[in-house]
């Protein structure tokens, strides 16, 4: 991990946990040339879903967005575990894809998933400024608030 890398992540008081192991039949990441794909994260803190529920109905933006949060470090998690521990071989976050299970009437999905964006950049400067979707959902695996998936752009 490079060191600037390293010192943002202690800046923020962000310690990156061990890359979760898949819910189900899929690989948590595939490396494709230059392209990292990370698979959908969930908001999980010391291995249990920390934000559950719906936008709008039982959970506020704020939790969304500590939700989205999470979500963002367990992405840079398993970045880590793809990239052999080296975070500084992340050239640049191509986009973000970010799940918010929502009440249908809830319509702030785009300010959940900036606390997935805003992380993301506070921690990669530059190269974590991304693309990004942020859709509702009537509901997301494990019963998570929120979900994301990443693309990055890696040096070989």
């Amino acid at each position: 991990m490079s060191d600037e890398i390293a010192k943002r992540l202690t800046e923020m008081g962000i310690t990156l946990p061990e890359a979760a192991a898949p819910a189900a039949n899929y690989v948590p990441y595939v490396i494709s040339g230059n392209l990292l794909y990370i698979s959908g994260q969930l908001p999980l803190e010391g291995g249990k879903i920390a934000v559950s529920g719906h936008l709008g109905k039982t959970v506020d933006v704020a939790a969304g967005q500590r939700g989205a949060e999470l979500c963002a470090i367990n992405i840079l998690a398993q970045a880590k575990a793809a990239l052999g521990g080296d975070l500084g071989r992340i050239r640049r976050v191509i986009k973000l894809n970010g799940f918010v299970a929502s009440a249908p009437d809830f319509v702030e999905q785009h300010l959940v998933i900036n606390g997935a964006s805003n992380l993301i950049a506070g921690v990669l400067g530059e190269a974590g400024k991304h693309a990004r979707a942020a859709v509702g959902m009537a509901a997301l695996p494990l019963n998570a608030a929120v979900e994301i998936d990443a693309i990055m752009e890696i040096a070989e």
